[in-house]
């Protein structure tokens, strides 16, 4: 018997069940990817996913600001910012290098391979490392034309300093990030940085920018800024003290020159100084603005204001005199001495020959009180203000009693330090018959408030002692200038001992001066530390820079001279100076 084969029919429900499941799962793919992608509310939704892909690839980049330009009263550039390119890398994604692409890199970085590999290996954890900073475009380019994986460039900008070494200490610097570090560029470092601003940019996974998508935020460049400072004077300045200091032996130098007329500070020198364009070999003591840092005793610079003191007093006028014999005088313990035995010398002679005999004996018949009061009244042992940082504000201490002996080396400079501005602004203020005007180191379009602090009349006095001490009759006869007029004092001291008590072989040079005397615009004091001990008297270290920084100042800013220039007298005073540092 055969059996037949029977198909059994499928049911339509059954049919019907299974084709609406096939037709059913494409329609809930499609709504789960509408979930996903177009529904935002979704915890994973297309925020979520959005947010995952732009993680990836979307940054925020940081837009340098162009720093502001620093430049002298004249426009002269003294920090400009020239754009640089900085090569960073992703440790994480330079492993994919080839080791060709890796010897390659290295080479174009300057270095060995097994450095940078080093290097790498030490960021091995890190997502972002510096391979070179602030290279120029030309190299940047070269590195980056290998198109080594992880490696990126950077737009920076660079401090570049024209004048270099010679106005180094004054200007300042600043760091890798353009951040100000030391002198103006530190004081004014808000003003001249501006704001960096924000770009949203699109990378590869090498973290290549492979497009710009907006500017979030604009860079604010600095603001530009005007020193007082006149490079042509800053030139000469810095030339003559370096000169001095090298053929002194001197350990250390400082010059500024004042323009009485306005405050503003015209030059400021310190030897020694660095290359601000090259600090591998910068030392730190070489970075010092020690025209506004470094303390001094003043010296017999100071006795000027002593006389002015003495004319106040009304126990003196200007043909009072004093008698200096026998060339010395004991004062309790201490015994001050004259190079030689005067006899009856006038205030002015005084001034003229600094014999210390005579001006012991006029201050110890003055109010030691009254002496400091008009010490500070010229500013002595008071910061000038000018923002620099660090500024030295000196001490002019107040002693509820003095002792013959602090009275008497108080009214010649002694026991009291200023700055080698601070100086000078008190000179100004016989520069400017009596009127105290406050400095700046900043190009003024305004005059700088001014307040009268002593008689015009007793100034003038005090000027023509200070013309007899800066004549072949004082010791400050090298500082001299021919075609005009000079009124300066000179100044010899000491060293104090870090054990107390002054050395007998370390001494600081100093010559403080205005011209032309007649018609006043300039004040310049040089110091000198520390020169040779054989030669370091103020009149022979210090008077000779003054001379020719002033005198180079006056031509250069077409000052016109106020006498006939007697050309014999000005040789004769260089032949007597030679002779004597001969001897």
């Amino acid at each position: 018997m055969v059996k037949k084969n029977i198909d059994t029919p499928i049911p339509q429900w059954r049919f019907g069940l299974i084709v609406l499941c096939v037709m059913t799962l494409p329609v809930v793919l499609l709504w789960r990817v509408a979930h996903l992608q177009v529904l935002s509310s979704e915890v994973r939704g297309s925020d979520f996913l959005r947010g995952q892909g732009d993680s990836r690839s979307i940054r925020m980049q940081v837009i340098p600001a162009y720093r502001g330009l620093i430049t002298d009263r004249n426009g002269e550039p003294l920090a400009v910012s020239t754009p640089v390119t900085t090569i960073i890398a992703n440790p994480q994604q330079i492993t994919a290098a080839t080791p060709e692409q890796v010897s390659l890199l290295a080479a174009g970085l300057g270095i060995s391979t097994s450095d940078l590999r080093g290097r790498l290996e030490h960021y091995r954890n890190k997502s972002f490392m510096y391979l070179s900073r602030q290279l120029p475009a030309a190299e940047a380019q070269t590195i980056m034309e290998m198109q080594v994986p992880g490696v990126d460039a950077r737009q920076e900008y660079k401090r570049f300093y024209p004048a270099g070494e010679v106005t180094a200490q004054l200007v300042g610097l600043t760091d890798m990030d353009d951040v100000g570090q030391e002198g103006i560029e530190l004081a004014y470092d808000a003003w001249l940085g501006g704001e960096s601003g924000v770009r949203k940019v699109l990378q590869d996974p090498s973290q290549r920018v492979i497009k710009d998508i907006s500017l979030v935020k604009a860079a604010k460049p600095g603001r530009e800024l005007r020193l007082s400072i006149d490079l042509r004077v800053q030139y000469t300045a810095y030339r003559a003290l370096k000169a001095a200091v090298h053929k002194h032996s001197a350990k250390s130098g400082s010059v500024v020159v004042l323009d009485v007329v306005t405050g503003e500070i015209l030059a400021m020198a310190n030897q020694p100084s660095f290359n601000p364009n090259d600090r591998s070999v910068v030392e730190p003591g070489a970075i010092r603005n020690r025209a506004m840092l470094d303390l001094i005793e003043p010296g017999s610079t100071i006795k000027p204001f002593t006389m002015l003191a003495a004319l106040e007093s009304g126990l003196f006028d200007i043909n009072s005199e004093v008698d200096t014999s026998p060339g010395r005088i004991t004062v309790d313990y201490k015994t001050f001495k004259d190079p030689q035995n005067y006899g009856r010398l006038t205030l002015t002679q005084i001034l003229a020959k600094s014999s210390q005999v005579g001006t012991t004996k006029i201050a110890l018949q003055l109010n030691p009180d009254i002496t400091r009061e008009l010490f500070a009244r010229v500013g002595l042992g008071e910061s000038t203000g000018s923002g620099f940082p660090a500024e030295a504000a000196g001490n002019l201490p107040a002693r509820r009693r003095w002792d013959a002996v602090t009275q008497a080396t108080f009214a010649f400079g002694a026991g009291f330090n200023v700055t080698s501005l601070q100086l000078a602004r008190a000179y100004a203020v016989l520069a400017n018959n009596g009127l105290r005007r406050e400095v700046s180191l900043v190009a003024n379009e305004q005059q700088l408030e001014t307040k009268s602090i002593f008689n015009p009349a007793l100034v003038g006095d005090v000027i023509n002692m200070l013309k007899a001490a800066a004549s072949p009759q004082g010791t400050g006869e090298q500082a001299m200038i021919e075609g005009y007029t000079v009124a300066g004092k000179t100044g010899t001291m000491h060293k104090v001992k870090s054990s107390g008590g002054y050395d007998d072989d370390r001494y600081s040079a100093s010559f403080a001066g205005i011209a032309p005397a007649e018609n006043p615009r300039l004040v310049t004091v040089v110091v000198i530390d520390e020169p040779d001990r054989r030669i370091h008297y103020g009149g022979l270290v210090a008077a000779p820079v003054f001379s020719e920084v002033t005198g180079n100042a006056l031509r250069l800013l077409q000052v016109t001279p106020d006498m006939q220039g007697d050309r014999s007298v000005r040789m004769s005073a260089i032949v007597t100076a030679n002779k004597r540092e001969e001897s």
